[in-house]
């Protein structure tokens, strides 16, 4: 999966999201272009003109990858065996799923459809373009942990959304390279920094680094671990949600820490996307990454036996390592569905532990969110990083998910950007985040 688009200036506004941590849109469409495009969903296979019926239910999918379609026709297909009913699924790319999602919930959309937890469910929620599952939550709620339940509520406090699965962001590594060098996990913010000067020492790049073709949304893996860990959560919750001024001391400060591992960046960044930084860690030519466990799909065999991560390391003492980023992924219903006892019972399958471990057969990526859903054929890495936001006193969702997405997008990713490429720049990298925040945000 890529972000492989461009992006636009101006249409990525609240109400609009546009960017996941893997595969984002960014397309360069236009307000008009958006709203030609809008049918690109529905015109595959939409509830429209799919015949959706009483015994059909119509899914709309951005899972194209060969991964995510085994993934999701396992789910559908553990779904059928409990019934009568089957699913018809609408498979788009993510790109164009991501590019045309509001226009698309605004005119014929299948009966539910894929999407993200928190605030890029809400704003869609609280716009009336979204189904409630009020019948369905009680019979599931108890599925999930509590910060889980959190996430699936709107603004209202009705529940709309079904979790299927979630991963952690970490610092990923190759446990040869450590062992070859002698290296050891840092704890600290300082142990990381000193060891990062010792790995260039050794000849090795410590980070890897790839912005290219859209992929500034990579910065913020970083950027909200720093904040998360210099801050703290309810800090860093506010300044997503433009409660809080960039301008404060407290943000200047989470970019002067972040000044600190700029110089032990892979250089040439602006020209390379994340897939291709990601693979100067299979090759061993980049010692750590600041990423998501999809980086796993990356290693095949013995080199992903050698993959490892530890936590983002503690900054302020006074929070350490309380905070996880979780991103999670699940499903929607759209607000008229055609087959609307079909799809409430799609959502309510979607959230039991037979349907996360039907999906967990195809995509073994990902972690299971249903409590009671089995880890037997989890690897190692998959019990280490469950076991990693299980510990967690917090869970966010990542930069582009916990706030307005163009906001992210267009405004303070750009600005990482060019902070990394010139560091010492930190006042005026926030300084233009804050004179910007008023488009996106109301007083």
């Amino acid at each position: 999966m890529s972000r492989s688009l461009p992006r636009s200036p101006m249409p990525w506004r609240v109400g609009m999201p546009v960017s996941d941590r893997r595969t984002v849109l960014k397309g360069l469409l236009g307000a008009a272009g958006l709203a030609a495009a809008g049918p690109l969903i529905a015109a595959c296979g939409g509830s429209s003109s799919s015949g959706a019926g009483s015994s059909t239910v119509s899914v709309g999918s951005s899972g194209s990858d060969a991964t995510a379609k085994a993934a999701y026709q396992a789910l559908f297909d553990g779904f059928a065996k409990t019934g009568s009913l089957k699913v018809k699924p609408n498979i788009v790319d993510n790109n164009t799923f991501q590019q045309t999602i509001n226009s698309y919930l605004q005119g014929t959309p299948d009966d539910v459809f894929t999407w993200y937890a928190g605030y890029r469910m809400q704003v869609f929620a609280k716009k009336g373009l979204l189904h409630p599952i009020d019948s369905i939550w009680p019979a599931i709620q108890g599925n999930f942990s509590p910060a889980t339940r959190d996430i699936s509520l709107g603004e209202d406090g009705k529940p709309y959304f079904v979790p299927l699965y979630n991963y952690p962001t970490a610092v990923f590594y190759r446990k040869s390279v450590f062992a070859q060098h002698g290296y050891q996990v840092p704890g600290t913010l300082d142990e990381l920094v000193a060891l990062s000067a010792k790995m260039q020492k050794d000849g090795l790049i410590p980070f890897s680094h790839g912005i290219g073709g859209g992929d500034g949304w990579t910065l913020l893996n970083t950027f909200d671990y720093l904040n998360l860990r210099t801050n703290g959560f309810q800090f860093h919750k506010d300044l997503m949600a433009g409660k809080t001024s960039w301008t404060d001391p407290k943000v200047a400060t989470v970019l002067d820490e972040w000044s600190r591992l700029v110089p032990f960046y892979q250089p040439g960044g602006a020209g390379r996307k994340w897939q291709d930084a990601t693979q100067s860690l299979v090759d061993k030519k980049t010692a750590m990454a600041v990423t998501g466990l999809y980086v796993a799909s990356s290693f095949k065999g013995a080199d992903l036996d050698d993959l490892d991560f530890f936590p983002f390391p503690v900054v302020n003492p006074q929070f350490g390592l309380d905070s996880v980023e979780a991103p999670t992924d699940g499903f929607l219903m759209s607000k008229s569905p055609k087959n609307l006892d079909g799809a409430l019972k799609l959502m309510q399958f979607i959230g039991t532990a037979a349907a996360d471990e039907a999906y967990q057969t195809g995509d073994q990526s990902n972690l299971a969110v249903v409590t009671t859903a089995s880890t037997a054929k989890y690897d190692t890495l998959q019990h280490k990083a469950a076991d990693l936001i299980a510990k967690a006193k917090n869970t966010s969702q990542f930069g582009d998910r916990d706030s307005d997405p163009g906001f992210m997008s267009d405004v303070v990713e750009p600005a990482f950007a060019d902070f990394v490429a010139n560091t010492g720049k930190g006042a005026s990298t926030l300084q233009s985040i804050e004179s910007q925040k008023t488009r996106y945000f109301s007083a």
